[in-house]
């Protein structure tokens, strides 16, 4: 029988041989007794920097002749599988194939749920191929060409592609949909770590083959992908969808369309509000990269076991309450790692963070943003965040000398409102370059308000954060959609039936994890149109 149990606590360099004695402590048997046992999930506890732990929960098999009383930390195991909602062995022949737009994280999971569940569909993507993709970012990267339709946010694999590769989320998992992620990913080529680290991650090194690998299983199972192809309209018959225009002058005939479009792309948020597609600004966040020295950010928060293999490089998380009632948190933390150019439209400037699997380069970053909402850009219009957005990247675009370098700052020369004129110890990894300036020129100043009240509050819980030369590169914008498309209790559209929005684009997810797990409703959602029809 399978036993889970929880809340065994080591040293965090203790041996297997240790863990399993501890295992067998915590059950009162003898370590003989233990037939198998895997780690379920594993967290840091780094609160006393002299004595840092891992804690464990744990499967483990014992023998059917030993039964153990139940408590809140030993548990036997349910089915903890994912199921899908509905299998098609054989459609019939005039079966119109669902479309999913988008193949980001989302778009990628619901073609995948899709083509599980026998519904052969058809996944539509404005940008390149993974591989293809990679070569125009670091172009862009190098020498400041930008493909519009094909960069840090356009492309297989989505924005997550060029990240950290977190799969961390908050997300009550009760249907086991999060897991059917992670194992996903294992299955793609994922490390098998992520099936129990507390704060997995994969690294942009290893998307861009795993998210290849998707892509070829939903091929594999029926699935169609289609690359540099656009929605540039919808066509609608009482209410309902009946197909798509693509930029190629072709319609496509469609009923069950999932709409996992990502947080940039603007061109369809306004073909959807002119076509009428219930929509609703949303809150977002805008700020900065801040980055630091990675040594700093270890020693800060692991003290004498800083460098350590076993800890790997530390992160951190912040949130500040402002007197201005504005909120400044981190987000999207990179440890070793580098500050990316992620602009999607020509003249903009636009900055998100990006780490390798090993994590090992010199510089940490975070994200530092500030929370702005519908009353900080007024214009009766839901596109009037976008409009924000714009403004504030094409000062930035501006400000760091028109030619895709980034305004940045020295965190000294910014609490004491001075330009900077150079940079100290701190490199910046933002290429093709930065121009080193004052941000008030590119952040609204109750942004900069609450960044300066933020910094120092921030060096107190995490000794350097406010280091004079650490560096702050604008602007951050796109950590989430300012647009959410409406949708009610079937997962439709609240206007366009056959519509699924899903995703970050959509409004309804933030980061990799939870972006596919709302495919898979989508796509759970559709299966159920699907067999009610039948």
């Amino acid at each position: 029988m399978t036993w889970r149990i929880q809340g065994i606590r080591l040293p965090f360099n203790h041996s297997k041989d240790e863990l399993k004695r501890a295992l067998a402590k915590k059950l009162s048997l003898s370590p003989e007794n233990i037939l198998n046992y895997e780690v379920r999930r594993r967290s840091v506890d780094a609160r006393k920097k002299n004595a840092i732990y891992f804690n464990y929960t744990i499967d483990v098999d014992l023998p059917d002749r030993i039964s153990l009383t139940q408590s809140p930390e030993i548990s036997p195991i349910k089915d903890a599988a994912y199921t899908p909602v509905a299998t098609f062995e054989k459609l019939p022949q005039n079966t119109l194939r669902p479309i999913v737009v988008g193949a980001g994280p989302c778009g990628l999971f619901a073609a995948l749920l899709l083509a599980q569940m026998g519904l052969r569909p058809l996944l539509l993507e404005r940008g390149k191929p993974a591989r293809e993709r990679m070569r125009d970012v670091y172009e862009f990267w190098r020498t400041g060409t930008l493909n519009p339709q094909s960069n840090a946010l356009f492309g297989e694999g989505g924005a997550g592609t060029f990240s950290d590769g977190k799969l961390t989320t908050q997300i009550k998992d009760r249907q086991h949909r999060c897991r059917k992620v992670l194992e996903e990913f294992v299955h793609a080529g994922a490390p098998e770590e992520i099936l129990y680290l507390q704060k997995p991650h994969i690294g942009t090194d290893n998307l861009i083959r795993i998210v290849e690998n998707l892509r070829n299983i939903i091929l594999e199972l029926g699935g169609e992908v289609r690359f540099e192809c656009t929605v540039t309209a919808l066509h609608t018959e009482n209410n309902a969808l009946s197909g798509v225009e693509l930029d190629s002058g072709e319609t496509l005939t469609a009923r069950h369309l999932i709409l996992a479009i990502g947080h940039s792309a603007r061109d369809t948020f306004a073909m959807l509000d002119k076509t009428g597609v219930a929509l609703s600004a949303k809150p977002f966040s805008i700020g900065v990269r801040i980055e630091h020295p990675q040594n700093l950010i270890d020693q800060a928060q692991y003290g004498p076991f800083a460098g350590n293999s076993r800890l790997g490089a530390a992160e951190y998380k912040l949130v500040h309450h402002c007197k201005n009632q504005r909120s400044v948190y981190t987000f999207c933390m990179c440890p070793g790692g580098q500050v990316i150019a992620a602009s999607s439209e020509p003249n903009q400037i636009v900055t998100n963070g990006m780490s390798r699997y090993h994590r090992n380069a010199p510089n940490a970053n975070a994200a530092l943003l500030v929370g702005v909402g519908p009353d900080d850009f007024p214009r009766d219009t839901p596109l009037a965040g976008i409009a924000f957005q714009r403004q504030w990247e094409e000062a930035a675009f501006q400000l760091g000398g028109g030619n895709y370098h980034a305004p940045a700052q020295c965190v000294g020369d910014f609490l004491a409102a001075r330009a900077s004129t150079n940079f100290g110890d701190v490199h910046p990894s933002y290429t093709p370059g930065v121009t080193p300036t004052d941000l008030q020129g590119c952040l609204p100043p109750y942004v900069i308000e609450a960044l300066r009240e933020a910094l120092p509050v921030f060096d107190r819980k995490l000794h350097g954060f406010a280091l004079p030369d650490a560096v702050l590169t604008g602007v951050e914008t796109r950590s989430s959609s300012p647009i959410r498309i409406l949708r009610n209790e079937t997962g439709q559209s609240e206007s366009l039936s056959g519509l699924y929005p899903a995703g970050e684009g959509a409004g309804y997810a933030g980061g990799i994890t939870s972006a596919a797990v709302d495919g898979i409703r989508a796509a759970e959602a559709v299966a159920q149109a699907y067999t009610a029809n039948a």
